[in-house]
């Protein structure tokens, strides 16, 4: 009898690790858990290429790409800045916080990529070309008005349109060289109210993403029931001017907005987004089949936990990534994972001035971090992350304030403060929408290692915040930061390197490195 449990004892075990192995081997949703919003997703041979929103930031519109939809790599951005305004460049107490650039539309077109999108800061629309979209180089166009939430459509006719709109969706015409609105061209309404097959109350109708199959054309859109949550809805047509026939397609967790891609073997898939906290709008991938020349998007009408894809191999170093800013000949002054808060002044920022180090300048006075410029910065990941630093304060002047920090509208600093012929080491909370100094330790050595860790498991939404002197022992500082998605900032919380002066500027900073992992180390 012993001998017989001890075999069903091993039998078990068996099956339990084939699970588990099993389940190792297969991709999980979210495929990226970290803030990429409004996906454009195209495939090229055996490539994807996805585009994405990141409002304010510079450089903007990243490009990253997959060899199986679940593995993603920053590759490149669409454009270095966006314009020259005050809002762009935080200047005279403006911003752009929650606008910038918006959804964007990627195409490949006779061996061409394109990348398209809008900004309501510049009041442009935007359209970027090139034949190699790793190494570029890009051409731009751009013209007026902005052209809301659109998607850039090639017709077989070789006529170029623009699909935009909220809840009434516009077709117009461009040039062929895609320099503007095609005088007499084609510009119409094509659907009345977008948002219609969700019930009669739903709002947005947005989000416009069109793709073929078949010779028949298929229009993506996100719509929102009252009282409901995010939702799918696609028409078709045989023509682009219409008619259109519209229909519910999917609707669970929220999950919604964007649109569809094949695989090389002829499976179907859906890439969508799911509003996450303070995490931020995190992609989904979702099996796809064709039923009566519809989408079914879904596993029994549901987003799958597990997919038959590849395994995922995590977001660090294709999302995020450590740098300890050392830098060889031929590199890049910074990898393609940071970005700046709105556009930079070069003239105050290097990784050449003391070799393996950034240096940070503050080139003038500002009275709220928020508002000061070239703080750089990089995703939060979930479901846990940490992210810390070593800073070399020597350089600071009365007044100075730098460090680390978790950057939204109710953002949270562990950071040096240069006051009074003090330095103090801080930690700043700004959950009830103004910044209050929580605690101040008085700091007497040039160095201090600071550290924020984020938990985002089931949106516990939570920061911490820790310094240490010496890199082994973390002693927590200040309290906990409730973190909050804002629309003002309408953006995932981002780790933030800074340093801005209140008094006078010409101080300086020097960030060491900058280290992330993919879990919470505590006090470790």
């Amino acid at each position: 009898m012993k001998k017989y449990y001890f075999s069903l004892l091993i039998l078990i075990n068996s099956l339990l690790c084939l699970t588990v192995t099993g389940q190792a081997d297969q991709a999980r949703n979210p495929v990226i858990w970290a803030d990429v919003p409004d996906m454009s997703v195209i495939r090229v041979g055996n490539i994807w290429y996805m585009t994405s929103t990141t409002m304010h930031m510079s450089p903007g519109v990243p490009v990253m790409k997959s060899e199986d939809l679940v593995n993603w790599e920053m590759v490149t951005y669409a454009y270095s800045t966006l314009g020259d305004n005050d809002e762009l460049n935080l200047i005279h107490g403006k911003n752009a916080y929650g606008r910038g650039s918006w959804a964007s539309c990627i195409r490949y077109h006779n061996e061409t990529f394109y990348v398209s999108t809008f900004s309501s800061t510049t009041n442009k629309t935007y359209i970027w070309s090139t034949k190699d979209i790793e190494k570029g180089p890009w051409k731009e166009v751009s013209f007026s008005p902005s052209f809301h939430d659109h998607t850039l459509v090639f017709d077989d006719d070789g006529r170029v349109y623009l699909i935009y709109g909220n809840k009434k969706l516009y077709l117009v015409e461009l040039n062929a060289d895609l320099s503007g609105v095609k005088p007499g061209g084609i510009n119409q309404v094509i659907i009345e109210n977008s948002s219609a097959p969700s019930g009669p109350e739903s709002g947005l109708g947005e989000g416009s993403q069109l793709f073929r199959k078949d010779g028949r054309y298929y229009l993506f859109n996100i719509t929102w029931p009252r009282g409901g949550m995010r939702t799918v809805v696609v028409h078709r047509a045989d023509r682009l001017n219409g008619p259109w026939e519209g229909k519910l397609v999917f609707q669970d967790l929220g999950v919604a907005q964007g649109g569809m891609t094949d695989t090389p073997d002829g499976r179907w898939f859906a890439y969508l987004f799911r509003d996450y906290g303070s995490v931020g709008r995190i992609p989904y991938i979702i099996p796809m089949t064709w039923e009566n020349g519809w989408p079914v998007i879904g596993t029994d009408g549901k987003v799958p936990e597990m997919l038959d894809l590849p395994p995922g191999k995590g977001l660090i170093p294709g999302i995020v990534a450590p740098d300890e800013f050392k830098r060889k000949k031929g590199d890049p002054p910074l990898p393609l994972v940071w970005q700046w808060n709105h556009n930079p002044d070069n003239s105050r920022w290097s990784v050449t001035q003391r070799k393996g180090f950034l240096r940070l300048t503050a080139g003038r006075i500002d009275s709220v971090f928020t508002q000061a410029r070239n703080t750089l910065t990089q995703r939060t990941i979930g479901p846990e992350c940490s992210g810390s630093t070593l800073i070399d304060v020597s350089g600071m002047k009365e007044g100075d304030f730098a460090g680390l920090a978790l950057l939204q509208k109710k953002y949270g600093i562990v950071g040096v403060k240069y006051s009074n012929g003090i330095r103090s080491v801080v930690m700043v909370n700004a959950q009830s929408g103004s910044p209050e100094e929580v605690e101040s330790i008085p700091l007497t050595r040039k160095k201090v290692y600071l550290k924020a860790e984020c938990d985002f498991t089931d949106r516990r939404d939570i920061a911490y915040f820790y310094y240490s002197l010496d890199g082994k022992t973390w002693k927590p500082i200040g309290n906990q930061l409730k973190m909050e998605y804002s629309m003002p900032h309408f953006m995932g919380y981002r780790y933030g390197l800074f340093n801005y002066a209140t008094r006078e500027p010409g101080g300086f900073v020097d960030f060491d490195w900058f280290r992330i992992t993919n879990e919470r180390t505590e006090s470790k």
